[in-house]
């Protein structure tokens, strides 16, 4: 991570062990890195062990086997002594902001002061985060996109106060472990990716509560349609190539004309009791027969899959307009 750092892996803190800290801990310890865990959860050190156990199959292939995990994790219930000599922390914790803004302002004074304080909010922009610090320059945004273990993304969001040296080396940390940082050019409240869920999420209550499809069926469509496009093909490159030859511009002019006029037709369900007691009944009627941990393997296996058949794919693409040209 810094100059003293670089010829051995960073020892990391992570802070909290729910859904997104155990991705961490999962990913992390697969990448040979040493981990301290803090966490206020009752039976924090058996609980970690058994999301560990549930999430590692499915770590990219090249980390390291389950059984070589155990001298890598540790716990320490004490904040300050987990974070005392520590090179990055992850914190994880409950979305309040005076708990986070406590969090760091403690931090802050127990950590060294090179150390990366990273947060996975998908809420709060660095300097709310950092509003208690006194010297808030290491403090960065990295939120993952669930489950953090399995999914590359992570927007990385720098505050005022952040250092342009603290961005640097948090996008060095997230691909030393195998992820894909995306640094966001300005804060925005949600994000980038979140903002994206949120759209496509509403207009998918809209169908269902207007009765057009089911829970089931709105996933059925998505994944058959647009998630496979979207598993390779981002929104503008699907539509540039949807104009042909003359791209985006060729689009916009035909097929895309008038897309104001389409949104307008977009619903704006709301969230009553009445909607969200039919979103429950029909999800339990869908997924009730399974348990969280079969789901949770079926996404991560499925997942994991789509990454590993990618890989290779994107090796033997071309590389530029040369390649192509002699290809």
């Amino acid at each position: 991570m810094n100059a003293q750092n670089e010829t051995r892996p960073p020892k990391v803190t992570v802070i909290g062990a729910g859904t997104i800290g155990l991705g961490w801990i999962t990913l992390f310890l697969g990448h040979g890195l040493s981990v301290t865990v803090n966490s206020r959860r009752e039976k924090a050190p058996e609980l970690v062990r058994e999301g560990v156990a549930l999430y590692a199959p499915h770590l990219p292939e090249g980390t390291l086997s389950p059984d070589e995990f155990a001298p890598l994790l540790s716990f320490e219930p004490d904040i300050d002594r987990a974070v005392a000599n520590t090179d990055v922390v992850v914190e994880n914790a409950p979305e309040r902001l005076e708990l986070k803004q406590d969090l760091f302002a403690r931090i802050g004074e127990a950590a060294p002061p090179d150390a990366l304080l990273l947060s996975s909010t998908s809420t709060f922009d660095p300097d709310a985060l950092g509003a208690r610090m006194r010297y808030p320059s290491n403090l960065v945004v990295g939120h993952p996109f669930n489950p953090p273990h399995v999914v590359p993304l992570v927007e990385v969001v720098a505050g005022e106060n952040t250092t342009s040296e603290a961005v640097d080396r948090t996008m060095d940390f997230y691909r030393s472990v195998g992820r894909a940082p995306v640094l966001l050019r300005k804060p925005i409240v949600a994000f980038a990716a979140n903002r994206l869920q949120s759209a496509l999420l509403r207009e998918s209550v809209h169908l269902v509560r207007e009765g057009v499809v089911t829970v089931a069926e709105l996933d059925d469509i998505v994944t058959h349609s647009i998630g496979l496009r979207w598993a390779t093909t981002g929104p503008f490159r699907a539509f540039h190539l949807g104009g042909g030859p003359g791209g985006l511009r060729a689009w916009l002019a035909t097929l895309g004309a008038n897309l104001d006029r389409g949104w307008e037709l977009l619903g704006s369900p709301s969230m009553d009791e009445e909607t969200i007691s039919m979103l429950v009944a029909q999800a339990d009627e869908a997924f009730g027969d399974r348990s969280y941990p079969d789901l949770v393997r079926e996404r991560d296996n499925l997942q994991s899959a789509v990454l590993k058949a990618l890989a290779p794919a994107a090796e033997r693409l071309p590389d530029g307009p040369e390649e192509v040209a002699s290809a």
